[in-house]
């Protein structure tokens, strides 16, 4: 288990200064000693970053790192093990959020899908799926829905509230959004589409996630094992 013991306030000083601001943490890796994981950004490079000396710990951030590469779509900083950035130069601070999360949760094998973007609804029995499309103006998803169930549409503007919700999105209509970057990001849209289903049930989730890994400016929650 990961020791509660917290970093100096110092050393917490250095990183911040070094990587920036920390956008999340994950409490606990399942997958490398329940290590505490961090993710910081500055001048649109992202960092994944931990506390703690476990021997093989760089391995463990290269293989997040990658894994929030290849899940989200993102691109590698040359000559690191830890840095990334968005291939549009923007950090879209929630979905990357997610991103950290999924990175850290999943196996180290786990392969992200490919094909379409269709998932089993939650609330109904409709399937939902998403569909991209440059539109002159910039890339927006269009939410669609098949099977039966009542008043439809209403449904899915619930859905396209989910995505503006959670993964900071423009509402282009009742059924399009858009990132605010308007450009393609499937990666995180893979991410963001279980969250934006079911409304209820994600903001239950976060609540629980800031409990556990809640941090404040002098401590941030790390451990140091």
């Amino acid at each position: 288990m990961g020791s509660t013991e917290q970093a100096a306030p110092s050393r917490i000083a250095e990183v911040i200064q070094r990587y920036g601001r920390c956008l999340e943490l994950v409490s606990m890796d399942a997958h490398f000693h329940n290590v505490s994981i961090g993710l910081y950004v500055k001048d649109g490079t992202c960092t994944v970053w931990s506390f703690s000396h476990r021997k093989g710990l760089e391995g463990r951030i290269e293989r997040i790192r990658d894994q929030m590469v290849t899940l989200g779509g993102m691109e590698p900083v040359a000559g690191t093990h830890d840095q990334f950035r968005s291939p549009c130069g923007q950090v879209h601070v929630r979905p990357v959020k997610f991103l950290l999360s999924q990175a850290v949760g999943k196996a180290p094998d786990f392969s992200p899908p490919s094909g379409e973007m269709r998932i089993r609804d939650t609330k109904s029995k409709l399937e939902l799926i998403t569909t991209g499309n440059d539109t002159g103006h910039g890339y927006v998803y269009e939410i669609t829905a098949e099977g039966e169930a009542p008043n439809i549409p209403a449904r899915l503007r619930m859905v396209v509230a989910g995505f503006v919700r959670y993964g900071e999105m423009d509402k282009v209509s009742d059924f399009e959004v858009a990132f605010p970057c308007r450009q393609m990001h499937d990666g995180l849209m893979r991410i963001l589409i279980p969250y934006s289903r079911n409304i209820s049930a994600v903001e239950s989730m976060m609540e629980e996630e800031a409990m556990r890994g809640q941090m404040t400016t002098s401590t941030l929650g790390f451990s140091q094992t």
